[in-house]
């Protein structure tokens, strides 16, 4: 396993170089940026087939930089001027332990003053260089695909936010235990709690611009399939927990082309320590998984991109909005609640029923999925228009 990004460039290139980056969360970095790609092509797309336009917003032009503008933006410099020159002097334990090292209250006060000071300063000549004799409103028009930055950001922060609480509440007693630990680690995400925060406030903000929901939730089928991918091609890097049951049995004959890691695997060095010690081995990442358990982040990896190719392929051929989204609903729901069968999960009990919070939701997802088809088939029969084309 590559804990680090470390780990894994010394594994490709033999040459360790100390990094304070770790591999679970450049990959979560990577599925934002991959899902980012395509949403902007998909945009970009339903544009110029003319089913979502361009949105007017009146701009103030030419005022001079407000006091508040230059006080946050002064403030964005200082905190990073505080944390930034103290991890220069001190980046041993920056790689050590990022996330204590950044969480905390140590820094450079004198570091912070100055770039504080450089941003707030920056902004004001920016300012100053447009600013006009008298300022004015202009009407601007603004493609959707300029909207994904400010997208990405809603969903970011909604969908962290919603990954950190689900995951709370699969592991109550964990949590209960030691909550601020919990609330500020950067492991431990549920991906169907990102989802459903990251993807109502994308919703939300986006209706706000001028694009229908239905729209919407389309352009992002592909993409969200994507970014899982990515993401759980993380989640197998890094050995972050996200693995399967003991997997005992012995590799079939008609298997035998795949690697045994792809079988039955143990999760050396996996970052969050679980396991026994490795023998001979010193440091941090020691440990690995007693019993070789199903590689199911791999697998996941694996399906997802299947399923991505799928939708990719569909997108072109589906001409009521909504079916997409839709369709993606049941594929992805039927592929996590198939995986569940052999993955590691915290389970819930009622009613002498045994089930994951992944499986009641997958369910959930499989079940909305088959009432959308069928809603968005029917309206579109029942119109003179197909609902594409009515919601242009």
């Amino acid at each position: 396993m590559f804990p680090t990004l470390s780990h894994l460039i010394a594994y490709l290139f033999g040459i360790y170089i100390p990094l304070p980056i770790q591999t679970f969360g450049l990959f979560v970095g990577f599925a934002f940026l991959s899902a980012y790609y395509i949403f902007k092509v998909e945009l970009i797309r339903k544009e110029q087939l003319g089913l979502i336009m361009p949105v007017k917003q009146e701009v103030r032009v030419g005022e001079p930089a407000h006091p508040v503008e230059i006080l946050m933006n002064a403030l964005v410099g200082f905190i990073i001027g505080y944390k930034l020159i103290h991890a220069i002097f001190n980046y041993a334990d920056l790689v050590d332990n990022p996330q204590a090292f950044l969480l905390s209250t140590k820094g450079s006060l004198t570091g912070g003053v100055l770039l504080g000071i450089l941003f707030g300063y920056w902004l004001y000549k920016d300012k100053k260089k447009q600013e006009l004799a008298e300022d004015k409103i202009e009407i601007q028009q603004i493609h959707p695909y300029e909207l994904m930055s400010k997208i990405l950001v809603w969903a970011a922060i909604w969908g962290l936010l919603g990954a950190k609480l689900f995951h709370n509440l699969e592991y109550w007693d964990d949590f209960i235990h030691n909550p601020v630990e919990s609330l500020l680690s950067f492991s431990g995400l549920t991906f169907y709690g990102g989802i459903l925060f990251g993807g109502a406030a994308v919703i939300y903000y986006t209706k706000k611009q001028g694009i229908h929901p239905l729209h919407m939730l389309d352009v992002g089928a592909p993409g969200m399939m994507l970014g899982y991918a990515v993401g759980r091609l993380g989640c197998q890097l890094s050995g972050d927990g996200d693995w399967g049951i003991e997997n005992l049995a012995t590799k079939p004959s008609s298997l035998q082309w795949i690697p045994d890691w792809a079988w039955a695997f143990k999760f050396p060095h996996n970052v969050i320590n679980e396991g026994v010690p490795i023998v001979g081995c010193e440091g941090k990442f020691c440990h690995e998984l007693p019993v070789a358990v199903f590689p199911t982040s791999f697998y996941e990896f694996l399906m997802c991109l299947i399923l991505f190719a799928l939708l990719w392929f569909l997108r072109q051929k589906i001409h009521t909005a909504g079916m997409l989204f839709s369709i993606y609903l049941m594929l992805n729901g039927v592929e996590r609640f198939s995986i569940e069968l052999i993955r590691v999960n915290a389970k819930y009990h009622l009613l002498g029923i045994s089930f994951t919070q992944a499986e009641l939701i997958s369910l959930a997802m499989v079940l909305v999925g088959l009432i959308g088809v069928f809603y968005t088939r029917s309206r579109a029969q029942k119109t003179a228009y197909s609902i594409t084309q009515k919601y242009a």
